[in-house]
């Protein structure tokens, strides 16, 4: 009797398992739309000179503020916890915005990173105090900007130039409200950021796959 039990459980668990994942992904949901129509950024120059955009990118954006080297710390768990593990999917980059006159600080943050990192997809674009601010208006975030056109939050823009975030009941049932990830936070990035970026990037290779039937 012992025998049967045995092998129903070992038989019974791989089901289990396999009805568990599949699950998952045909309940998937997308994340929230918290704000549509993003402005670009294409019209501020780059470190290279090259344009930087946000349509058709899945875009990391953040705003590192006029002090990039005091706070590089926020930029290295970033590379570390969100980029670097995202950065061969081809669509994927980080845009900061940061005031003119910081392109020196820059400089020297992209070449302490590129010392453990491919920055390839990493991007510094530099605009006008004023500039950044209606920029970052245009957002509509609860949060703010400092006195130095800074903030240790990032945002997830995707290739329609909404900004999404959590909004709405969470799994537990309980009301959730995020439009920013704070990369002072390694646990903040390792985990919901992490997350979060794994259901954009999700949703694109669907979309990519659905698009790629069609074609046939």
């Amino acid at each position: 009797m012992k025998k049967y039990i045995v092998l129903t459980v070992l038989f019974a668990l791989p089901i289990c398992a396999y009805l568990f994942f599949s699950s998952g992904v045909n309940n998937f949901v997308k994340l929230p739309t918290l704000t549509p129509n993003v402005p670009e950024v294409s019209q501020w120059t780059s470190l290279d000179g090259t344009p930087i955009q946000l349509k058709e990118k899945i875009t990391v954006l953040g705003f590192p503020g006029s002090e990039i080297i005091k706070e590089k710390g926020n930029a290295f768990n970033l590379d570390q916890k969100i980029y670097d593990k995202n950065k061969e999917f081809k669509d994927f980059q980080v845009v900061m915005v940061a005031p003119i006159g910081t392109e020196n600080q820059a400089k020297q943050l992209m070449t302490e990173l590129g010392t453990i990192s491919d920055l390839s997809h990493w991007h510094f674009v530099f605009a006008k105090p004023e500039e950044i601010k209606a920029f970052y208006s245009k957002l509509k975030l609860v949060g703010q900007l400092n006195d130095n056109l800074a903030t240790s939050n990032v945002y997830i823009i995707d290739k329609d130039l909404n900004l999404r975030g959590r909004k709405g009941k969470n799994k537990k049932g309980e009301v959730e409200y995020k439009e920013g990830y704070n990369t002072i936070s390694a646990a903040d990035l390792h985990n919901e950021m992490a997350d979060d970026v794994k259901i954009i990037l999700a949703e694109y290779r669907l979309e990519l796959k659905r698009n790629n039937k069609r074609k046939i």
